[in-house]
């Protein structure tokens, strides 16, 4: 899982350079395109604060129309770019035949395109500059088409806060493009061309008018009790609590629902989102953006495949059962690109052990999306010929992931902050998760982090986080690729106090004040009670459905021993031989038809 990375819309600034002098709206289309854009600017007024770049499939070895068609049902300039041009407001940019279009610092780029025809995602590149060099300030839009070109592309403008829109695909000449970013969950809205345009007006209106950026993103205008008493409200609604996460972004994110609205009150928002239950799945969605790929930074995987793997699988028993939790998976790249090195691996090295790879997001839909593993076409820039033919195959103008694959993962919904983490696990990715927490969050799951590795277990970070100042418990694999094996030795009290989520034993010694014993003795009946209990009731512990240890009577030692490693209270970890497989069936069916159960 991931939110809008307030990184991406500042890089520029962080490195005290100009920002571009108006946002850019950029359009894609392929088959049917032409229709579509004439049909936009026919409705698009004179003038305007942004500039439009139209970036389409073009016959390489024709001249295109394309600028002398769009100038003729506009009153904008419309310029074919021939060489590196700054954007200006109110002009139309379109690019030319065979070229691949960029943009940085405001400029328009052109270069020679890498791939054969064919193989070309025009739509992708320049919308992943646009999203990198203006951030908020840049709106994608997918018009008709055929493929899937613009999907990835659109997700890295709204995850870097800008604006995406997708025709209505039953108005669309063809319809697979739009299709394909609504499937991927990359559209903020689906409109009629003509509905995109007082849509598009509004959020250019709404945009902060400056030419250059402060150093950071400008601090919300709304207060910070109110965001507080908005998340609660939101956590009543729909069960998730966002109020440890960065409250610069959780505040933008509010704030760009509000503007959907035309409301810039936060309370009257508030009683907004109490009348509309559907408000609240859409801000849930606003908070919840998935920004991942297959094989990001690929440097990693290869020192997952040449370096950490090898490691990890030494002197391994043929029976071994190699653990992986990928949290916050997003729709699911991660964890698939994970299966795929560990597939290759085992084969190349002729090691072949069990595996269990769990794969865990807050976002349901993104979950039901890992789970299909169909992927738009242009996931063929970040994935290998070679992997492609051995581990997908096309399906519906798509492409889908092998089952073999796809059945070495476990996808589930799961929120990382409060639900109950996998254990025993050789090998964990959270990448670009920890980055919108609040620190004392951040220390919390490294804390909970290192609990759920097996000794000498490996965690991985994204490039732009660390384990901080949990150098006790993590030792660098890897520092270029933030690999970080785990440290097990004595067991440490301030690490245990930082774990504190619900799930987690509390180990923090207790002092009980004179006072608070005196006011607990025990009268007659009670004592009475526990002399019977003692002499003539078995040895007895109370679970909850999850195996969780709540209280332990009688002498348990016959059956229960604290369980090697990290501090557990889980029941089934804690049986001794022979009684685990027996507990945690009756823990099942007495959760499953709450009925008593004899092992």
């Amino acid at each position: 899982m991931a939110i809008q990375s307030n990184q991406v819309a500042g890089k520029g600034a962080a490195k005290g350079l100009a920002a571009p002098p108006c946002p850019v709206v950029a359009l894609g289309a392929s088959a049917g395109g032409l229709e579509a854009y004439e049909a936009f600017f026919r409705a698009w007024p004179a003038g305007g604060a942004a500039a439009f770049v139209l970036i389409s499939h073009l016959d390489p070895t024709h001249v295109s129309l394309l600028t002398e068609i769009v100038q003729r049902v506009t009153a904008l300039p419309v310029v074919e770019v021939t060489q590196a041009l700054p954007v200006q407001p109110g002009h139309v940019y379109v690019i030319p035949p065979n070229r691949a279009l960029t943009i940085a610092q405001g400029v328009l780029q052109l270069t020679l395109p890498k791939k054969p025809r064919g193989h070309r995602t025009p739509i992708d590149a320049f919308f992943a500059t646009l999203a990198s060099d203006l951030g908020e300030r840049a709106v994608g839009i997918v018009l008709s088409g055929s493929g899937s070109d613009g999907t990835l592309g659109l997700r890295a403008i709204r995850a870097a806060g800008g604006l995406t829109l997708v025709q209505e695909p039953t108005t669309a000449k063809y319809d697979s493009m739009p299709l394909s970013a609504i499937a991927a969950q990359c559209a903020m809205q689906v409109l009629s061309i003509e509905a995109m345009v007082p849509v598009l007006q509004a959020h250019l209106k709404a945009l902060p008018q400056r030419l250059l950026p402060p150093p950071l993103p400008p601090p919300s205008l709304l207060p910070a009790d109110g965001i507080e008493r908005l998340l609660s409200l939101l956590k009543s609604m729909t069960g998730h609590d966002f109020r440890l996460y960065k409250q610069s972004t959780i505040a933008r994110r509010i704030e760009r629902r509000m503007g959907r609205h035309n409301l810039t009150d936060l309370d009257v928002y508030a009683r907004f989102l109490q009348e509309n239950p559907s408000e609240a799945n859409a801000l849930l969605r606003e908070m919840l953006i998935n920004v991942t790929s297959f094989f990001r930074d690929p440097e990693v995987f290869v020192a997952l495949k040449q370096e950490v793997l090898p490691l990890l699988f030494a002197d391994k028993p043929d029976d071994y059962v190699f653990r992986v939790w990928v949290a916050g998976c997003a729709t699911g790249e991660e964890a698939y690109s994970i299966a795929m090195v560990l597939r290759e691996w085992m084969e190349e090295s002729h090691t072949h052990r069990r595996t269990q790879i769990y794969a865990t997001d807050l976002d349901d839909g993104a979950i039901a999306t890992a789970r299909a593993g169909v992927y738009p076409t242009t996931i063929v820039a970040d994935v290998t010929p070679e992997r492609l033919q051995r581990f997908f195959f096309k399906q519906d103008g798509a492409l889908r992931i092998h089952k073999d694959i796809r059945e070495m993962i476990v996808f589930a919904v799961q929120d990382v902050i409060k639900d109950p983490p996998f254990t025993k696990l050789d090998l964990l990715s959270c990448r670009n998760l920890l980055i919108y927490l609040e620190t004392s969050m951040q220390n919390r799951l490294l804390t909970v982090f290192h609990y759920t590795l097996r000794p000498g277990g490996v965690l991985l970070l994204s490039p732009s986080e660390s384990i901080g100042k949990h150098s006790h418990l993590f030792a660098p694999q890897n520092r270029k690729s933030k690999f970080y094996r785990a440290i097990h030795g004595i067991p440490n009290i301030g690490s245990a106090r930082e774990a504190s989520p619900a799930w987690a034993p509390d180990l923090t010694p207790r002092v009980v004040d004179n006072s608070v014993k005196k006011d607990k003795l025990l009268n007659f009946s009670d004592m009475t009670k526990r002399l019977l209990l003692q002499s003539y009731a078995p040895a007895s512990v109370v679970a909850d459905v999850h195996g969780n240890l709540l209280f332990v009577y009688g002498e348990t030692g016959r059956y229960l021993r604290p369980a090697p490693g990290a501090a557990s209270l889980q029941l089934v970890e804690m049986a001794r031989d022979g009684l685990q497989l027996a507990l945690k069936t009756a823990i099942r069916r007495v959760a499953d038809q709450d009925q008593p159960t004899l092992a």
